[in-house]
């Protein structure tokens, strides 16, 4: 059994990475609409975070299955407990910097955002009459009965719950003995009201007074209201409440029946999975909560204590009236002018690879090449895989229009993406019905790779041309996300590609061997491994070796034990990752020699990039796989090898540039703990950096 000092706690680390999120929208530095996003940006994982992790946890719980976990030795109870007791700590961050940060720098600006009634008469008067004349039409009220009716909590909805008192019709001419008469519990109701965001934005603009702009939450303009809507009670609380449920599908079987229909089914009952996080307001009485756990049958795990409000990822949508002023720098995506020295993208591949940064390149060079292929007489097939695609993509319209041009078109569609489901379903009926090839998901592995492959008849022969990224086939996540895309026709790559989709279109045929491509379930795992221990092998004999790694996440057991092997035999290895880091650097006479940096910026970092020195003759890959269980044991994934010098050249800079990040780079200490480091360089913030060098055109120097 692996001992539990070797391993941060997967989801602790993960809950360190969003602690660090939500410590840009303290960063002074960064103007203060792009702090806003970074409340929003954390709220946001926060509710994913629940949905998905806590209430996996929940559910070990829920079906008494206690035993502690083989890697963090934290049995499920212990683990949700410190769970709880880390959000509860991050969540009195988040309300000193939105209350004594946010709030009063908005204030400075002449923003105003209204947490009480408001003072002057104007906004009192707009109030009244924007809830009689528009919203009050579209609020839905419940009076709860409990044990009497079952009431249900939709999933991410905001409510308030109201305590109620009973107003006697004759009220006025009872005397203080026949009140007393009245039992006091039997006055007392409790009513739902759900804000309806899905109408109405979460901040309604009020009138300027003195030129000021003054905001209020939507929940308080029910709240100012409430006389209006409860006639013949007495308002004794209001408090807001909300509710998130599981998002795990919980397919019973893929290997057997029709897995679309499942992935169907399945996301109707996502609406009504059990509770993992019932959000309350702190200040909410004792008896009211008791109320609602009795009348939702909540267990005491399901509860989470918070703020007054709640959602903060509206804040994505909160009004600037200055805009752009107060917001971030705009960094637009710049073309790679090469590109236009060519008679078409097929013609640019042939001569030689090319090398793409988002989101500092622009995505156009992606829909060009798939939109002339769509068009192109001499293409004949096109291979795609789809994982999570924009909403109305333009890359799905080019392989709808490839075949309505009649190309062969194959796309394989990932429809167990979580949260991409449905719109993956939609997309792929959309193709289906145009006559593209549709190859749905393998029952038991998910498809993560992000490949596509065009092949056109030259000289009465075929010939192939491949797009292979870390990032999926998304222009509007390419806007954001910093990843690398890679356009080659080199024959055996192409030949690989070539069996890889042999193998997603016929589940029974077995590729020939990858020599080129590292892929998932056919030996990318071991060959990672090879890698580290060749390293191993030149520390040991005093040669030169040396790693250097950029993930999204590290968590699987096998590669971080073969990391700590390398680091006792003197391997030093730097590794930049965003999210999840189970291994624990810094350790005496286990991980001395391991470094880890975390970087988190106005882009989401997202490539995932592989250095070994191997002898001086550097082997290094991008790809699609984080080094966790579920990317090398359980989904076909693919990293592709780079070789031409200058290219080469461009990602060790980018690296380098990186690992030198002192504005925005943290240092994973041995706690987990996000450490701030300074050295005696000039500031560098690796994003900008790295945009000003491709933009100079000096990023290989």
């Amino acid at each position: 059994m692996l001992s539990k000092e070797r391993f941060f706690p997967r989801d602790l680390s993960w809950l360190s990475f969003n602690y660090r999120v939500l410590l840009e929208a303290a960063d002074e530095d960064l103007p203060l609409y792009e702090r806003i996003k970074f409340l929003a940006i954390y709220s946001s994982n926060m509710g994913e975070f629940y949905r998905v992790r806590v209430a996996a946890i929940q559910g070990l719980i829920k079906y008494q299955k206690n035993t502690p976990n083989q890697i963090s030795g934290l049995s499920p109870e212990l683990l949700l407990e410190q769970i709880k007791a880390e959000v509860y700590r991050q969540q009195e961050v988040f309300g000193q910097i939105f209350h004594g940060q946010i709030l009063p720098d908005l204030k400075n600006e002449g923003i105003n955002l209204l947490l009480n009634p408001p003072e002057f008469e104007v906004h009192q008067e707009f109030i009244r009459n924007f809830f009689k004349g528009e919203l009050q039409a579209f609020l839905h009220t419940e009076v709860l009965r409990k044990n009497k009716i079952l009431h249900f909590l939709r999933e991410g909805a905001l409510y308030l719950c109201i305590k109620l008192r009973n107003r006697p019709r004759n009220y006025a001419k009872l005397d203080i003995d026949d009140l007393a008469k009245k039992s006091e519990s039997k006055r007392i109701r409790y009513a739902l009201i759900q804000i309806p965001t899905h109408y109405f934005p979460r901040f309604i603009e009020l009138p300027q007074v003195d030129g000021g702009h003054y905001y209020m939450f939507l929940d308080d303009i029910i709240r100012f209201n409430l006389k209006q809507i409860f006639h013949g009670y007495d308002i004794l609380a209001s408090h807001s409440i909300k509710l998130n449920r599981n998002a795990d599908l919980l397919i019973e079987d893929e290997f057997d029946g029709n897995l679309v229909d499942k992935i169907k089914s399945s996301l109707k009952r996502r609406k009504v999975g059990y509770p993992s996080r019932f959000l309350y307001d702190q200040a909410m009485p004792p008896s009211m909560l008791k109320y609602l756990r009795d009348t939702f049958d909540l267990k005491k795990r399901e509860l989470v204590p918070g703020g007054k409000y709640h959602s903060y990822s509206d804040f994505f949508g909160f009004p600037n009236p200055y805009s752009p002023r107060l917001e971030k720098e705009p960094m637009p995506p710049m073309p790679k002018s090469e590109f236009k020295l060519y008679a078409n993208m097929f013609a640019a591949i042939q001569l030689k690879n090319w090398l793409l940064h988002f989101p500092y390149h622009s995505y156009d060079p992606v829909l060009s090449f798939l939109n002339q292929a769509a068009t192109d007489p001499a293409v004949t097939k096109i291979y795609a895989t789809q994982y999570r695609v924009a909403s109305n993509s333009q890359i799905v319209n080019a392989l709808i229009r490839a075949a309505q041009n009649n190309k062969e078109v194959n796309v394989f569609v990932e429809i167990k993406a979580r949260f991409d489901e449905a719109s993956n379903l939609k997309s792929a009926e959309a193709m289906r019905e145009a006559g593209v090839n549709i190859v749905y998901s393998m029952p038991g592995l998910k498809v993560h790779a992000k490949v596509a492959m065009v092949i056109r008849m030259e000289n009465e022969q075929e010939k192939g041309y491949a797009f292979l990224s870390t990032g999926n086939f998304n222009e509007k996540t390419a806007a954001i996300y910093t990843d690398q895309g890679f356009f080659t026709s080199n024959e055996l790559i192409i030949n690989e590609l070539g069996e890889l989709f042999k193998h997603l279109t016929d589940w029974n045929y077995k590729p020939q061997p990858f020599e080129r491509l590292l892929v998932a379930q056919f030996g990318m795992k071991e060959k990672f491994l090879d890698f580290i221990q060749h390293e191993i092998d030149q520390a040991k004999v005093g040669r030169p070796a040396g790693i250097s790694i950029k993930l999204n996440n590290l968590e699987d057991p096998v590669m971080i034990e073969k990391l700590y092997e390398a680091s006792q035999a003197g391997v030093k290895i730097r590794l930049i990752v965003r999210g999840i880091c189970a291994l624990r650097p810094g350790l005496p006479d286990l991980s001395e020699n391991i470094t880890i940096r975390r970087i988190v910026d106005q882009f989401l970092e997202h490539t995932r990039l592989f250095i070994f020195h191997h002898s001086g003759e550097e082997k290094m890959y991008l790809g699609s796989a984080d080094w966790m269980k579920r990317n090398l044991n359980r989904r076909i994934e693919v990293a592709f090898p780079i070789m031409e010098k200058q290219l080469k050249k461009e990602l060790k800079n980018i690296f380098e540039i990186q690992w030198k990040d002192n504005v925005k780079a943290t240092q994973i200490d041995h706690d987990l703990q996000n450490q701030k480091f300074y050295n005696d360089e000039e500031p560098t913030r690796a994003q900008w950096e790295i945009y000003k060098r491709i933009k100079s055109g000096k990023l290989h120097e």
